[in-house]
């Protein structure tokens, strides 16, 4: 009977170790964490952009960097790709600003020289080696074979490959 109660006790404070574990987030050293930015960004270019040319990546990518600077967006790129409606801790299908990100697939790039490819891209955009001056401030880019309603609204930059791209309308951007 002993033996169950230590078992039992045993258990508790396993558990409530790992609630502690879940609930106490781990920092991240900083090269941790730009090693981590470098891979969400290089996957959101890799499935939303590996069949584009090269400057088509570099484009998405900018859009990405370019929603960390904006206040309506999270600070960090895997705040941005990863944005979304949540139900359970899990993105809703075709909720989420990047579609490769809740289109129910799994994120294995499979590919190993697009996927070397979009690790370089995001590398040299996340240190501002590379950039789209006509791109500059453009937040929204979406493929040609669409027609979102958000299109109007904002100010065209421009068609790189398949996806065109878009800013915030002058005015908006000098009222701020």
């Amino acid at each position: 009977m002993k033996w169950a109660i230590r078992l039992c006790l045993l258990a508790a404070a396993l558990l409530i170790l790992l609630l502690i574990g879940a609930l106490i987030p781990v920092r991240l050293s900083a090269s941790e964490l730009v090693v981590k930015e470098q891979r969400c960004m290089a996957e959101a270019v890799y499935f939303e952009a590996r069949d584009q040319n090269f400057l088509g990546q570099i484009a998405v990518a900018v859009v990405i960097h370019n929603r960390t600077k904006d206040n309506r967006w999270p600070s960090t790129i895997c705040g941005v790709v990863k944005e979304g409606l949540y139900w359970r801790g899990n993105p809703v299908k075709y909720k989420c600003q990047f579609s490769y990100w809740c289109d129910g697939k799994p994120e294995r790039p499979t590919e190993k020289e697009a996927w070397a490819k979009a690790l370089d891209i995001s590398k040299q955009v996340l240190e501002n080696r590379i950039s789209i001056e006509s791109l500059q401030g453009a937040t929204h880019y979406h493929a040609t074979t669409v027609r979102p309603f958000w299109a109007k609204k904002l100010e065209p930059r421009g068609q790189i490959g398949d996806h065109k791209f878009y800013a915030k309308r002058r005015k908006e951007r000098l009222s701020e």
